[in-house]
């Protein structure tokens, strides 16, 4: 029987799956499809003209979105991208959607494509398997094609009147279909022993529900930002520079001695001859610049040194910065940061949270160290009120590492959670804490957190009756498609020029009675 079949009478004899698939069915990522359009494409492939898509200057052309290894991922008329696009635009279609939206264009397209990697890579996958399908099973496919068919059974008349070239790629794709198949087939067709349900509903218990207290890194203190720069003072020291830039050190030390000369300008050689386009337009200008903003215009720390020790009006020598050779002039002199000047200090700050992140994480687990010293003495509820800190609930929830679908997910309405799903440490904190207990304090994400466990409860039997119900083959089957396409569309064999090509030729221009 035949994958699509089989889901259908699953939802057809399980009430209670029908509903965990209808919950499925509004995930976004639905809009991608499934790897069940497989199983259409022949038939669309005789019964439906393909949609050739017009590219710039009104030609036709072979669209190529990217490379699975060495096989090109590429839109021709009649291949396998393009049938599965009319597909999914008639489907589309069939459903009242407007198909020339830029949002439903884009996620139809995009769908093709990547139906068309996993269709691609599982036979790449198959082929280095070895597994050839037998002809005889080829020509029974064939056979039963409803375009060979008169009277219910097979005319090899009709058959004959088919053009050799068009049977014989007929041909040549069902073998393709049922290797790919095949080989999806063999993944997702496992089946779900009577004991391995249970199991799964054991998984949901025990829940546990908590409060939280969350220190953010954004509340790092500026008296803590000001003390950093005091102490690194040369990695905010700042200049105000403009540059001229070259490709030739030869181009470059000409210009700089005609500037030296008085035979041309600073700023209208920046203009004319910079070839450092950001600058050139300004007259060389790069506005004021602290030292660790200028790592990527100079490289070595000596260099970088020498410029920001330039006075006013001087110029640095020539200096190699990757493919580049540049000068520089000063157009003020050097100063200290002046971390009273708010802009400064936002740029201090900056530096610290993306290069000092760990020194801002150890300040705020100290404190969260003091918190949980005082909890376990006064209370938590004392010990938030006395730190003037905001108490967050959430649970009951079972161990759910990776956000699994089945169980209950975390709380999405407590922002800082945000990464706990898939981070084990928090997981192991918040089911390892003893109950009424202040949990050592761990990062995740922009926060320090402490958890202090209230209670912990069985599963609720509704849904662990619903997680043992929904727990079924189709489910499975689901959920494995999805690990495929998902295990292919990110591979590393993978080109994804998608983007690239869909808006250059692809999307949808505006009439021009809209546009007017």
């Amino acid at each position: 029987m035949a994958l699509k079949e089989k889901k259908a009478n699953v939802k057809k004899n399980d009430s209670v799956t029908e509903e965990f698939t209808r919950r499925f069915k509004t995930h976004p990522g639905i809009l991608i499809g499934t790897i069940v359009v497989l199983i259409i494409v022949i038939i669309a492939f005789i019964f439906v003209p393909a949609i050739v898509p017009s590219a710039e200057m009104g030609r036709n052309v072979d669209l190529v979105f990217g490379y699975y290894g060495k096989k090109p991922i590429s839109y021709v008329p009649g291949g396998y991208l393009s049938q599965i696009y009319e597909n999914i635009t008639r489907s589309q279609q069939n459903a009242g959607q407007d198909i020339n939206n830029l949002f439903m264009n884009y996620q139809i397209w995009r769908a093709s494509f990547e139906q068309t990697v996993v269709h691609t890579a599982t036979l790449e996958e198959m082929r280095k398997a070895g597994y050839e399908v037998p002809d005889r099973v080829v020509d029974k496919e064939v056979a039963t094609l409803p375009i060979f068919q008169e009277n219910g059974r097979f005319s090899s008349v009709k058959y004959r009147q088919m053009d050799g070239n068009t049977r014989e790629t007929l041909w040549k794709n069902i073998q393709e279909e049922i290797t790919s198949s095949r080989y999806i087939d063999d993944i997702t067709g496992l089946r779900i022993s009577s004991k391995e349900a249970p199991f799964v509903r054991a998984m949901a218990s025990p829940e546990r529900s908590f409060d939280m207290v969350a220190f953010s890194l954004s509340n790092y203190p500026d008296s803590e930002v000001i003390a950093f720069a005091n102490a690194n003072s040369s990695l905010f020291k700042s200049t105000h520079l403009s540059k001229i830039a070259m490709k030739s050190e030869k181009e470059a030390q000409q210009i700089l001695q005609n500037i030296k000369d008085g035979t041309a300008t600073f700023e209208d050689s920046a203009r004319t001859q910079s070839q450092d386009t950001v600058t050139a337009e300004k007259g060389g200008d790069m506005g004021v610049k602290m030292s660790f903003e200028l790592r990527s215009d100079i490289p070595d720390e000596d260099a970088r040194s020498v410029v920001l020790d330039l006075t006013k009006g001087s110029f640095s020598n020539i200096i190699k910065a990757g493919e580049m050779w540049t000068f520089f002039r000063a157009e003020e002199d050097p100063k200290p940061a002046n971390v009273t000047d708010a802009e400064i200090l936002r740029k201090i700050r900056s530096y610290v949270m993306d290069f000092e992140r760990g020194g801002v994480e150890d300040y705020f687990i100290k404190e969260a160290e003091d918190f949980a010293a005082s909890s376990t003495t006064n209370g938590f509820d004392i010990a938030l009120a006395e730190k003037s800190l905001e108490k967050k609930h959430f649970g009951p929830i079972p161990i759910n590492f990776g956000g699994e679908q089945l169980l209950p997910p975390l709380d999405s309405s407590v922002s800082e959670l945000s990464d706990a799903a898939s981070n084990e440490n928090f997981w192991q904190t918040a089911f390892s804490t003893p109950l009424n207990t202040t949990s050592k304090p761990f990062v995740i994400g922009n926060n320090v957190l402490v958890l202090y466990p209230l209670e912990e409860t069985p599963a609720d039997e509704t849904n662990a009756g619903y997680i043992e119900t929904a727990y079924s083959s189709y489910w499975l089957s689901y959920t494995m498609e999805q690990k495929i396409r998902s295990f292919f569309t990110t591979n590393a064999k993978l080109k994804d020029n998608f983007s690239d090509v869909y808006f250059k030729y692809l999307q949808p221009q505006p009439s021009t009675s809209n546009a007017e």
